[in-house]
């Protein structure tokens, strides 16, 4: 080969301690003897009409992992998008491609993507605690391109899928995968209890005693202490929670149900569970609480994926601690404009066990 040319390309290393560092790098043009084309030498350190060298952005990957890309772009003094870009390109060689052979149990949920009521789907491998895939909105037809990447030999190994009382994905999971069972999660159900239920008798009790101001603002004040769970209650909140009880009936009956109904979720064997139910739900209608009658009315069409947590012990738990994650993820950033961009960084977050 013959030099055609030669140029000057002025490209950005890695800083030196506090000093940036730029190259001047000659770069040849060749006249190739076989096919009379003339081509641009290839500098191992430096990729193709880049300006930055391959060390530059090695420390850049490496920092945004751990830092905004704001302050990495403060430190390195490269722009906020030149950053990103060099992001996004490593988490699309790293998770670009879907990846679901082997996947047997799954867990799904939903998490807030911006204020106004907008969410996203995520949903996990249970087993390899994995996030398998990301995608806006909640509905049948935004989660339905995750089966359709999974195939039907995919869909044909899902065991068991767990998830809250979501319509959208029980219809969705039962059309692709029938052979797979569909576990409710308790972590939902009992939120909801805390909410349609114990909230609404207290707020009743609260208002049949509006002649009594100073017991009124008891009740009415005892929401996370009915709320939260008897062992995480300090004595001084336990003391107070056995007075409150004790005091009043529909309250103490409202709160032994709410444990009775997490005793469904751990029984050992379907049988045994079914068995639990029924117990648990003869005493719901038996309360004469209205909010805790129709609770159970309501919960009674979700038995069978209720009952097959025995068979399969899984909940989204593991997702709610992904949810905080994201949370997480969404404040360092203080947002994120792009979605898919924002996506691959919650599976980046969630790699999975090594194997």
């Amino acid at each position: 080969m013959l030099v055609h040319e030669r140029r000057w390309r002025r490209v950005r290393d890695r800083d030196c301690f506090d000093r940036r560092v730029w190259l001047d790098v000659p770069v040849r043009r060749m006249d190739c003897h076989h096919c009379g084309a003339c081509v641009t030498e290839r500098i191992a350190w430096l990729p193709v009409q880049a300006r930055i060298t391959r060390r530059l952005r090695a420390w850049v990957e490496a920092m945004v992992q751990l830092l905004p890309i704001a302050h990495v772009a403060r430190l390195t003094g490269l722009h906020w998008h030149t950053i990103k870009e060099i992001d996004r390109l490593r988490l699309e060689a790293k998770h670009g491609e879907f990846e679901g052979r082997g996947v047997r149990r799954l867990v799904m949920d939903e998490f807030a993507l911006h204020k106004g009521h907008r969410y996203a789907t995520v949903v996990m491998d249970a087993e390899a605690m994995r996030v398998l895939w990301v995608g806006e909105s909640r509905s049948r037809e935004a989660i339905r391109p995750f089966f359709e990447l999974l195939g039907e030999e995919g869909c044909r190994h899902i065991e068991a899928v767990a998830m809250d009382m979501n319509t959208a994905f029980d219809l969705e999971v039962r059309q692709h995968c029938p052979q797979a069972e569909v576990v409710y999660d308790l972590f939902h159900v009992v939120a909801r209890f805390g909410r349609e239920v114990i909230d609404r008798v207290r707020v009743d009790q609260a208002n049949t005693l509006r002649d009594q101001p100073a017991a009124r603002q008891v009740i009415k004040r005892s929401r996370w202490l009915l709320l939260r769970n008897r062992n995480n209650l300090d004595a001084a909140q336990g003391v107070r929670l056995d007075e409150l009880l004790a005091a009043n009936a529909p309250l103490a009956t409202v709160y032994l149900l709410k444990t009775a109904l997490k005793e469904v979720w751990f029984a050992p064997s379907v049988p045994e569970g079914a068995r639990r139910w029924r117990n648990w739900y003869r005493m719901a209608i038996d309360s004469g609480l209205a909010p805790l009658v129709l609770f159970a009315k309501r919960l009674k069409p979700y038995l069978r994926g209720i009952l097959a947590s025995a068979r399969f012990p899984m909940n989204t738990s593991i997702l709610e601690g992904v949810n905080n994650r994201i949370k997480v993820i969404k404040r360092m950033a203080y947002g994120f404009r792009d979605s898919a961009y924002f996506f691959l960084k919650i599976k980046d977050a969630f790699p999975g066990k090594a194997r």
